[in-house]
């Protein structure tokens, strides 16, 4: 089937629109910003908002553009399966949060950003450690979300790509330096509402339009053997696997998932979560199926670039009105993850750069000085992005990467809220060799033949067992997930051992996990250090204490903090 001409908006009608959801967005922000802003409200909301409220904006803070682009990508590149791999463990992952956020919640119940909580708990070293991989991260992640936007905007108009990443750029930055958090959270509401309206219509539309089913058995011939295949090797060992590992090192490392746990009430953690979860699966795997169905059309993306599957897809099939939906749909998706990621950076910089490590804590913070940071660190932090965005890089390929890396982080960090045993020298020593093995494996660095292969494979075997361990730790406990981690390793072991190393991307983020699990294990079991959890409550707490009850001073507020508001 031979795809039409790509649907053209005009420059007037694309500034229209992005000033119509821009201008809107700002005047949702302007209502819920205080004149006398607090530190603590800028970063979390009060720690109070409500399930509707949290719920909506952890699947929106999920569901970015760059997770619908890599998930078409996905089915695109390993057929049938892919979209499946893509967004069902990422659904399974936000699942996997809950139980660790109870606890964290219930150690440090005003933290700001789990950073924060490593100062208390370990010292600076961890601290700065975590705070500089969310840093990378959410650059990583905003630069990624304002290259969808300039894909999609010079696609569909006359505008350039970097002209498009600019419009999104300053229209994200427009409505979050005004509240911070609150603007963010808020916002996501209305976005994931409208995004999941439009995926309703744009799917069924899409696929009703190319001759769906007829399609799929035309062009069956496109699709390789591994391709065509549900259960295919290819898929996992490229894809699903490697999805794993990333998306459970982004639940753990990642500061936007960790700022909401911090801000829902701490009784709607586990509703909020399992929300999300379905939120995300649906959608997701959905929108990747464009992928899927461009694969079997026989479509070459254009330019050679796969992050424009889904834009032509749908400017290629669809009239300009749902086109102008799909728009309002994507435009949504990047924003909201955006948004995200500024408040994240600024909570970042506010609380473990100037809180902890420049003015020496909560007693000697200065709650307007933080907030200039704050902002400043957006503005600074949006220019950085853009500047990235322009370099064009696969977005699919980034997410992975930067989930592998913070793979590094999550047994140290996990431990450190459960072990009392767990000292600042083992979780330094454990993140910084898992690191040094994780970057020449996954740049190939060095050959894998033969017994260097073999060693990478142990270890990856070790790094199976043990993200199966975790998984079953947050909801079964030690014993039995000290039985998983052994029986998953050693079911692995025959079928990985040998060829695992050739897969770089899934070998390398199982070696981050395995060593710095084992070397942080190995220098905390004979620690004669004991902790005191009940401590980390007192160490972290409001910057603002006077201003910091969200209901104290402004009507706004009550917006995000009274329930009923919001689950109607």
């Amino acid at each position: 089937m031979d795809s039409t001409e790509l649907v053209q908006f005009s420059a007037v009608t694309v500034v229209l629109l992005l000033v119509l959801f821009y201008g809107g967005t700002f005047l949702i922000s302007t209502r819920i910003g205080k004149k006398n802003e607090n530190a603590d409200g800028y970063m979390t909301a009060g720690n109070k908002i409500g399930f509707g409220v949290s719920a909506a904006s952890m699947t929106a803070t999920w569901i970015w553009a760059s997770s619908l682009y890599a998930s078409a990508t996905s089915g695109y590149t390993y057929g049938i399966s892919g979209p499946i791999h893509y967004g069902l463990w990422g659904a399974l992952m936000i699942l996997f949060i809950y139980p660790f956020g109870k606890r964290i919640r219930a150690v440090a119940p005003k933290a700001h950003t789990l950073a924060e909580v490593m100062y208390a708990r370990h010292g600076a070293s961890s601290q700065l450690m975590l705070a500089g991989s969310n840093v990378v991260g959410s650059l990583i992640s905003l630069m990624s979300n304002f290259i969808a936007g300039g894909v999609l905007i010079s696609m569909l108009s006359p505008f350039s790509f970097v002209q498009g990443v600019v419009f999104v750029a300053a229209g994200v930055l427009l409505y979050t330096l005004w509240s911070g958090f609150r603007a963010s959270v808020l916002t996501d509401f209305v976005q994931v509402v409208a995004m999941l309206g439009a995926v309703v219509v744009i799917i069924p539309a899409v696929f009703f339009i190319t001759g769906f089913p007829d399609a799929f058995d035309v062009g069956a011939s496109n699709l390789t053997e591994q391709q065509s295949n549900f259960f295919s090797s290819d898929a996992f060992l490229n894809q699903g696997a490697p999805y794993i590992a990333a998306v459970l090192a982004y639940a753990i490392g990642n500061q936007t998932i960790a700022q909401r746990l911090f801000a829902v009430r701490e009784d709607l953690i586990k509703p909020t979560f399992i929300t999300a979860t379905v939120g995300y699966g649906a959608t997701v795997i959905g929108v990747g199926m464009f992928g899927v169905l461009a694969l079997y059309l026989g479509i070459d993306p254009m330019d050679g670039d796969v992050n424009n599957i889904i834009p032509q897809m749908v400017a290629s099939y669809l009239p300009a009105v749902l086109v102008v939906l799909f728009f309002v749909m994507i435009i949504g998706a990047l924003s909201s993850t955006a948004d995200s990621d500024l408040a994240a950076l600024s909570s970042i910089v506010m609380a473990d750069i100037y809180g902890q490590n420049i003015a020496g804590g909560k007693e000697h913070a200065d709650p307007k000085r933080m907030l200039f940071v704050g902002r400043a660190t957006m503005v600074l932090a949006t220019a950085a992005a853009v500047g990235f965005a322009s370099m064009r890089l696969n977005i699919l390929d980034l997410l992975v990467f930067v989930g592998a890396l913070w793979g590094a982080l999550v047994f140290p960090v996990i431990a450190s809220f459960y072990w009392s045993k767990v000292t600042n020298k083992a979780f330094t020593t454990s993140v910084l060799l898992a690191l040094a093995l994780f970057l020449p494996v996954r740049f190939g660095w060095f050959s894998m033949d033969g017994v260097v292969g073999y060693l990478v494979d142990v270890v990856s075997v070790v790094g199976v067992g043990v993200i199966a361990g975790l998984m079953a730790f947050g909801f079964f406990g030690l014993r039995v997930a000290r039985i998983v981690a052994v029986a998953t390793a050693l079911i692995a072991a025959p079928f990985a051992i040998g060829f695992l190393h050739d897969y770089a991307v899934l070998s390398a983020s199982l070696v981050a996990y395995a060593v710095s699990t084992v070397v942080c294990w190995a220098m905390s079991a004979n620690s004669k250090e004991e902790f005191d959890f009940d401590v980390i409550a007192q160490r972290v707490g409001d910057f603002d204490p006077v201003e910091s009850d969200p209901d104290g001073d402004s009507d706004n507020d009550q917006t995000l903090t009274k329930d009923r508001a919001w689950d109607s």
